[in-house]
């Protein structure tokens, strides 16, 4: 379980394919707390430790999540989002999120907007998913509130700390992003489909 506040960025040091797998090493410095079978976060997919060697660390995803995230698209260099699973009795300072990325997006528009900055994205509706104004979406593992809603497209409004501490400086448009929508909105949605099917 994580909280979407985003810990640290890491560097993708290496890419090995092994099978269906994709073992990807990070640099990082939040490696030396971390321990083998430990949950971390990357872009908002939990992913477990399988490996620690000095400042770097390896994870392995298999492929169901390189298909349903941006994963498969990442390359040596890449900055990505890390978070540590939250410890029971802490705060819970952005939304509950499981790390399970429902689906990818794109990002169609960044503009300035004299301090901050609104990203706009787009996703595929027929996976019916859905944002609400004023709700909570995970971009990329980050807890952000949704400003915009539309039936597939959202905005989200960015201020210099999270530019600056998230992966989102590197966002340009055409950028693919995870996306996690609110659980409890999942759980929601779900009912009343089921309802309107009886």
């Amino acid at each position: 379980m994580f909280t979407g506040i985003i810990e640290s960025l890491g560097s993708v040091t290496n890419l090995k394919k092994d099978q269906d797998n994709l073992h990807i090493s990070i640099k990082s410095n939040i490696t030396n707390a971390l321990k083998i079978d430990q949950s971390v976060a990357h872009n908002g997919v939990c992913l477990t430790v399988v490996n620690i060697n000095n400042d770097e660390y390896t994870v392995t995803a298999i492929q169901e999540t390189l298909d349903k995230t941006n994963l498969k698209n990442l390359q040596v260099g890449d900055i990505v989002n890390l978070e540590r699973a939250m410890k029971l009795g802490d705060r819970l300072d952005g939304h509950i999120v499981q790390g399970h990325v429902d689906q990818t997006a794109v990002c169609t528009s960044i503009k300035n907007a004299d301090g901050s900055w609104f990203f706009s994205f787009e996703y595929d509706a027929a996976l019916n998913n859905i944002t609400i104004e004023k709700g909570s979406v995970t971009v990329n593992g980050t807890s952000l509130t949704v400003v915009n809603s539309g039936t597939n497209t959202f905005s989200v409004a960015i201020i210099p700390y999270t530019y600056e501490n998230t992966n989102f400086k590197t966002f340009k448009k055409g950028t693919v992003v995870n996306l996690e929508f609110d659980v409890l909105g999942k759980y929601i949605a779900k009912l009343m489909a089921n309802s309107q099917t009886k």
